[in-house]
């Protein structure tokens, strides 16, 4: 498709522009109530009406006043009857009662297998808080019997679509101090392929506090790797908003150094310590408050080499560039939101906020992932972080950092790719990476299952950590399956075919009467394809399954096209040109030849703009699609996790179908045709591809960007309508 380029705009647009976009940030940013920024946006706008009235902005607030006029104010009430507030506090109390709902369709059962380790592409260590027991010193602080749990359960929802609260599964409300907890959590871990934990560790000038689960993990026989974070921040009130209020400070002293480096020893020595070829891992997580931090490091490598330890692993959290050897330590840790969530702006102009008086900052999860993909490989050692999701509403009631729009599938492509830069980018010869968090409850990020995905994040994790099937080496490039039902059609892909430079095979399939008008299409662009005659059953999707199960193919990649001509859309043509320029451009074929000889865990490539997510496209296929992924692996697919590939052309690695292959579907399960636009077997294997490909290790990319886990999900889909169901 042509570039469309904009006119250059005129140089007092452009300042117009440039004091528009400041004055808009800096408005968003201002420490006041929403109901105090609107009182300011009216006297901005009433005063400056001359000079405004002329922009999109003055006219939509004249517009909203316009509408604001007409309501009426009932006697002896302090505000407006405003039709538009009702209308919102309906939203947010549909949204709510509609909670147990949603649990029910995006809720993953537990798995029934255990990952088996050495298929896993790199070691998963997940940050552990153990803040889920009473303590003498939170009862002084907080109040008797306080607990995570406690902020947990009393946070509520600020915004339509905000989850919260975070209610746990099947581990409950539970209390550190019963051993068995940590059993489950070690066989959870275990079964989804998390290598272990690391322990966040309270140590201020030689009072420790919440160490009780490590000691009883130190004295039990449960099989947990675990490695410690210091934690070596003050405790202060910041979670009511007063950081000067210290609780207990952190003392930093020769002495000091030397005294926390003994009492780490006893964990050293015990065989489940993690470690990074052979030396025990220890993270410090503010080493900018260290004084001296090469001096305290080089302290404790030095007392540990003289008591037998060996050397050290010294890694700090990262919350921003600083290289790590300039203070002695072997490597970085990035621990998100910190440094990957700096400047991203907030999309809570964008959102229905129900707290007027709400402070938080929201940003959209898919821009945390996009900025931290775009960040290149440092010159330093980096062991990648990724989060499941970020939301302190808990700690901070109406004024936390909320990651809105997060989704299992999202968090899957992030973590996948933390794993292809572990593996590209060892340190000391192993690959790593680091989960935020096993259990932060309160700040909205955690693997342990709840009420809501149950196990649809560690499911998540354990199919990003997981090494693609072997497959055999290509002969030739690519295998062209095309299903031709509208031969007149072909000369439109053809063309695109006969400029390409590589090779291909070319496989047509269609009904035994379109076989001469192929042949003539065939002659006329002087190409050679083998046709295999099919009858007009099962739409594209048997056709090309048949060819799955019965050709063989040697290559690497099969491009699925299809005569698409979707009749009953005025639109259809368009539907189609795009995908076939999307998919078959030279240039644009060429860069997804050598993704898939680089990434040997990309699956699908589909068209840019026309992968979709399953909830927003459901249409009327949710109980077949159910249906068929039971079949492969027995857990039914949670649709706020899935993508597809809209209109069912693709690249596809062969092995990513093997799910789909070993159903063994034949005609008798498909439908007779009968003209259906929806809802048949084929539309719902449309939407199994995507899937089946994650199931066996693999994940599917957009054709901009076929290196790269796709997971920006599409707002709106110019071809089809979303679902309501």
């Amino acid at each position: 498709m042509p570039e469309i380029h904009a006119s250059t705009p005129s140089l007092l647009g452009r300042i117009k522009k440039i004091v528009g976009t400041w004055m808009r940030r800096i408005y968003i940013a201002l420490p006041i109530s929403f109901a105090n920024k609107n009182w300011l946006k009216d006297t901005f706008f009433t005063l400056f009406a001359p000079l405004l009235k002329k922009t999109n902005s003055y006219r939509a607030w004249l517009q909203f006043k316009g509408q604001e006029s007409n309501l009426t104010l009932k006697k002896g009430n302090e505000y407006p009857n405003s039709n538009i507030t009702l209308t919102r506090y309906t939203k947010y109390i549909d949204a709510i009662l509609e909670i147990p709902q949603r649990s029910q369709t995006s809720f993953v059962p537990i798995a029934t297998e255990e990952v088996d380790a050495t298929q896993l592409g790199a070691r998963a260590i997940a940050f552990y808080l153990p803040q889920f027991h009473p303590i003498p010193e939170n009862d002084t602080w907080w109040g008797r019997g306080f607990t995570e749990w406690t902020n947990v359960s009393k946070a509520v929802p600020q915004f339509i679509g905000h989850e919260q609260p975070h209610l746990p599964g099947e581990l409950g409300f539970y209390d550190l101090r019963l051993i068995e907890v940590m059993r489950r959590q070690s066989e959870l871990a275990k079964l989804y392929g998390i290598e272990g934990f690391c322990f966040h560790y309270y140590w201020f000038a030689g009072k420790k506090l919440l160490d009780l689960p490590l000691k009883q993990l130190i004295d039990s026989d449960i099989h947990l790797p675990f490695c410690i974070c210091w934690a070596n921040e003050n405790w202060t009130r910041r979670w009511d908003g007063m950081d000067d209020d210290i609780l207990i400070a952190q003392n930093y002293s020769p002495e000091d150094d030397l005294a926390f480096i003994e009492t780490l020893i006893p964990l050293l020595l015990d065989p489940r310590y993690i470690r990074i070829n052979g030396r025990p891992v220890i993270i410090v997580y503010r080493p900018s408050l260290l004084p001296d931090a090469t001096a305290t490091l080089l302290r404790w490598r030095t007392y540990c080499r003289e008591v037998g330890i060996g050397e050290l692993f010294l890694s700090m959290v990262q919350f921003d560039q600083h290289d790590p050897l300039k203070n002695g330590f072997d490597a970085a840790i990035e621990f998100p939101p910190h440094k990957i969530g700096q400047g991203i702006p907030p999309i809570n102009q964008s959102l229905d906020i129900i707290n007027p008086n709400y402070r938080g900052y929201i940003v959209d999860y898919d821009a945390i992932i996009d900025q931290a993909l775009s960040e290149p490989a440092p010159q330093f050692p980096l062991i990648r972080g990724v989060c499941p999701s970020w939301d302190n509403e808990a700690r901070k009631p109406g004024r936390g950092y909320t990651m809105a729009n997060t989704s299992p599938s999202k968090y899957r492509a992030w973590l996948r790719s933390a794993m292809h830069f572990a593996e590209k980018h060892p340190v000391l010869g192993e690959s790593l990476v680091f989960i935020n968090a096993w259990n932060e409850w309160a700040e909205g990020a955690h693997l342990e299952p709840d009420r809501r995905h149950g196990y649809a994040y560690l499911n998540a994790t354990k199919q990003a950590l997981l090494k693609p099937q072997p497959h055999s080496v290509a002969t030739t490039h690519v295998c062209v399956v095309i299903h031709a039902f509208y031969p007149e059609l072909l000369p439109e892909i053809f063309a695109y075919l006969c400029d390409w430079q590589i090779p291909y095979r070319l496989i047509i399939t269609a009904p035994k009467d379109h076989i001469p008008e192929i042949e003539r299409h065939l002659n006329n662009a002087q190409l050679t394809a083998k046709i295999n005659s099919h009858p007009n059953h099962g739409r594209d999707i048997l056709p090309f399954i048949k060819t799955l199960q019965t050709e063989i193919l040697p290559e690497d990649i099969v491009l699925k096209l299809h005569t698409k001509r979707s009749l009953h859309r005025s639109d259809g043509d368009r539907w189609r040109t795009e995908m076939l320029t999307q998919l078959l451009n030279p240039e644009r074929a060429q860069q997804i030849f050598e993704a898939f000889k680089t990434s040997t865990d990309l699956g699908i490539v589909a068209p840019r703009g026309h992968i979709l997510p399953l909830t927003t496209y459901w249409g009327a296929n949710s109980a077949t699609v159910q249906k068929l992924t039971s079949q492969m692996d027995g857990i039914r697919v949670n649709p706020e996790d899935e993508l597809f590939a809209a209109g069912s052309m693709f690249y596809l690695r062969p092995a990513a179908a093997k799910k789909i292959l070993e159903m063994n579907l034949t005609e008798t399960d498909f439908e007779t045709e009968a003209g259906q636009v929806d809802g048949t077997l084929a539309h719902a294997l449309e939407r199994c591809f995507g899937i089946a490909a994650w199931k066996v290790g693999y994940f599917m990319a957009d054709s901009s960007a076929p290196c790269q886990p796709f997971s920006q999900f599409l707002k709106e889909y110019a071809y089809a309508k979303a679902s309501e169901n």
